[in-house]
């Protein structure tokens, strides 16, 4: 599968300052910005940099920034599934996962992550695709918030929706090891029924293999 991607670009007035949204942003391009050093909530900034640079050289790969002038101050990233998660058994081409979304501390709040889902779907090219989002309650910021896990879950939901990205039950362990987890899924309309299908069989992974157990007896 060949892996299109077409450049957007939206600009935000908050604070009075201009805020860019854009990419997909390919390596080079990130090379040129500041990579803020308050974008830590994975892992230390410039760690997280290289990482992101490693996202955005692969052939799946997609890389949205939020910027104020230079320096970045949010992303969201996608790419193929983990390759020790059950999302990637059947190493499905149409299928990748929004690996992490983040925006500074100072712009919470103000749309920023709204928007770099916005710009992501602009791409035509998002329909042939099925994007999921693994939400896990011990990765969200409940100190800095001051939010209840279940006041951070509706917001979270707001905030997905704005890329079409809703609720779907699954039997995922990690994800039923606590209600407020969930898995976030969006599927583009030029998805084909097979690999609808074949995702249908990941989200209830564990039930269709109980079922082939008893079939087999």
């Amino acid at each position: 599968m060949e892996h299109l991607k077409t450049h957007f670009r939206k600009e935000l007035h908050i604070k009075d300052e201009a805020i860019i949204i854009e990419g997909p942003i390919s390596t080079p391009s990130l090379m040129n910005y500041h990579f803020h050093e308050n974008l830590t909530s994975f892992r230390p900034a410039t760690k997280q940099f290289q990482a992101i640079l490693s996202i955005a050289d692969l052939s799946e790969g997609r890389i949205i920034i939020a910027r104020k002038d230079n320096t970045i101050i949010g992303y969201v990233t996608y790419l193929y599934p983990d390759p020790l998660e059950r999302w990637s058994t059947f190493q499905m081409k149409e299928l990748i996962e929004l690996g992490a979304i983040e925006v500074i501390p100072e712009y919470r709040g103000s749309g920023i992550a709204s928007n770099l889902l916005k710009v992501s779907m602009m791409d035509e090219f998002m329909e042939n695709y099925i994007v999921i989002s693994t939400e896990y309650y011990w990765h969200w910021d409940l100190k800095g918030t001051n939010l209840s896990v279940w006041e951070y879950r509706k917001v979270m939901e707001k905030m997905m929706a704005a890329g079409d990205l809703l609720p779907a039950p699954t039997d995922d362990p990690e994800i039923i090891s606590h209600p407020a987890n969930c898995l976030m899924v969006r599927i583009g309309k030029n998805v084909s029924e097979d690999s609808i299908k074949q995702f249908e069989t990941l989200r209830f992974f564990k039930r269709h293999q109980l079922r082939d157990m008893r079939e087999g007896l």
